[in-house]
């Protein structure tokens, strides 16, 4: 049997770290996850699930210290449903994932500035990109990251693009013979 769940989504909360009797660290967290689909056709706008992920061990004691509310991230993991009695004595149910990874679904530069600057909208002026400053080298040239010449940025010094070659006006000759279609020959 497989039980293997894949989700990223955002952190409603904090995650919540508490330790058994045992001392066994167990963290606990919401995510909320858009559906692929939308169910309202007049706005278009998606559905989302609220997942109840709970980590255990070093995985708890890593989301608990580098997650927190806003994040996105991707969980793997497997579904588990816990029962129990209320107080008036029904049998309830609890569907959860038990989170054997954790990982982080966006830089920590676009967690904080897509969040907690007031939305998911925008990303923040130069998020994420090798132009900005004290980033990896100097500013891209217009048109992106080093673009080939032709597409916006003028060519390095010394660059020379590869010619481009018409194709052949004649197929080329195959050595391939072609197989005759007959079902009867196959071995199986």
């Amino acid at each position: 049997m497989l039980n293997h769940i894949v989700l990223m989504g955002r952190l409603t909360r904090d995650p919540e770290l508490r330790r058994t009797g045992s001392g066994l660290p167990v963290a606990s967290f919401t995510l909320a996850v858009d559906r692929d689909f939308s169910s309202n056709k007049e706005t278009g706008q998606k559905e989302t699930d609220f997942i109840d992920i709970v980590a255990w061990r070093s995985t708890a004691e890593f989301v608990s210290k580098y997650f927190s509310k806003g994040r996105m991230a991707v969980v793997s993991g497997r579904l588990q449903i816990r029962t129990w009695n209320d107080k008036e004595g029904n049998k309830r149910y609890n569907a959860e994932v038990v989170a054997d990874n954790v990982y982080f679904g966006d830089s920590k530069r676009d967690g904080e500035s897509s969040y907690h600057a007031g939305g998911y909208g925008a990303p923040a002026p130069n998020a994420g990109g090798y132009a900005a400053p004290g980033g990896y080298g100097a500013p891209a040239a217009p048109g992106g990251y080093g673009a080939p010449a032709g597409y916006g940025a003028p060519a390095a010094p010394g660059y020379n693009p590869a010619p481009i070659y018409p194709a052949p006006a004649t197929p080329p000759v195959s050595d391939f013979a072609m197989l005759e279609d007959d079902d009867a020959q196959l071995p199986f």
